[in-house]
């Protein structure tokens, strides 16, 4: 039986068209302050040589300051609708890349991912959905509220701050071989701090603290969640979509519950995405090439588009260092049944 055409609700909208360029971080308001001050001073403390930012222990993570109010609120006050979607990732992980292919298949019926009017063609892919980090943080709620459904979103926060056991919600999750992520946080941060030495980097993500981390405590998180519910989180690996985007962009939509149908596999919409999301295109579009991420991030937006490849830290790390993280790593996921070995 053919598949029926997809046609969606009115939904996801690009939040930028909504509510400006104000997703990733706002200064929080005095009520948030005083609301949490209590709770936060007695959470455990840190600092990472590679963050300027004081870190505190919640639930199990570190995160920065600047966040806690959002991982209080968000874990609190967020109520996911049955249709909505949440792209979650560690930092520095394809989070780019998947907010645009996830954003581009599920707006495709509005927004033909060949046309020459496509959101992504004007917009950053973080401007087309919104930040829970950005919005909880700031007593922003009511933005989020306000979109229409399906509503599309993207955090960096682990699971168990992430409420999102709803019927019909669902979590797109991406992983990523840590060597590489460790390359790209480096240089990404190097953009703020150029003189960030890769060996702090390095030593804080495999003994911490580190913001969001420990890393392997939240892939695991999502890793569980996907094998327990494959129905509600659909977990993906980096180096796995890079080795096969249009076969994972069909797993994608699928995992939606909007599966391609067969004109749109005639008229190559699979293809258009794929093309559309590809990191030389969204490379060279003007929307990443100019201006910076926030006045309180002031990051270039090309530094989201370095290399977009797998591998990389064969160029930064000695082969000590990556057997000791791969060690590392190995140990803490000893009898979880989970590997990045394969990738």
């Amino acid at each position: 039986m053919a598949t029926p055409p997809y046609s969606p609700k009115q939904g996801p909208i690009p939040f930028a068209d909504t509510h400006g360029d104000t997703n990733l971080v706002s200064s929080p308001e005095q009520r948030e302050e005083q609301e949490h001050a209590d709770l936060i001073s007695a959470l455990p403390s840190a600092s990472a040589a590679d963050s300027p930012v004081k870190l505190r222990r919640y639930q199990g993570f570190w995160l920065a300051d600047l966040f806690l109010p959002a991982a209080i609120n968000l874990r609190h006050r967020f109520e996911p609708r049955c249709d909505d979607v949440i792209v979650a990732s560690f930092p520095k992980c394809g989070t780019t890349w998947l907010n645009a292919l996830t954003f581009a298949t599920m707006a495709r019926a509005a927004y033909p991912p060949a046309g020459a009017d496509h959101p992504l063609l004007r917009l950053n892919p973080h401007q087309c959905l919104p930040f829970l980090e950005g919005l909880f943080q700031g007593g922003r709620e009511a933005e989020l509220e306000a979109l229409p459904s399906p509503r599309v979103m993207n955090t960096h926060m682990p699971l168990p701050i992430v409420p999102w056991a709803v019927p019909g919600c669902r979590v797109v999750y991406i992983c990523r071989d840590p060597k590489d992520m460790v390359v790209s946080w480096w240089h990404f941060f190097r953009r703020l701090r150029p003189q960030l030495p890769f060996n702090s980097v390095f030593e804080s993500t495999c003994h911490g603290p580190m913001p969001y981390g420990p890393v392997w405590d939240h892939v695991l998180g999502y890793w569980r969640a996907a094998t327990a519910r494959p129905d509600k989180v659909l977990f993906l690996r980096y180096e796995e979509l890079l080795r096969d985007p249009a076969g994972h962009v069909r797993r994608l939509a699928g995992f939606l519950g909007t599966p391609f149908s067969a004109a749109e596999e005639a008229s190559g919409t699979v293809d258009s995405i794929v093309k559309l999301c590809s990191f030389g295109h969204l490379k060279g579009l003007d929307a990443n090439k100019i201006g910076r991420m926030h006045p309180l991030l002031p990051i270039p937006r090309d530094a989201l588009f370095r290399n977009g490849a797998s591998g990389d830290w064969v160029n930064h790390m000695t082969p000590e260092m990556a057997s000791r993280l791969d060690d590392i790593v190995a140990e803490k996921m000893r009898g979880t049944g989970f590997t990045f070995s394969d990738l």
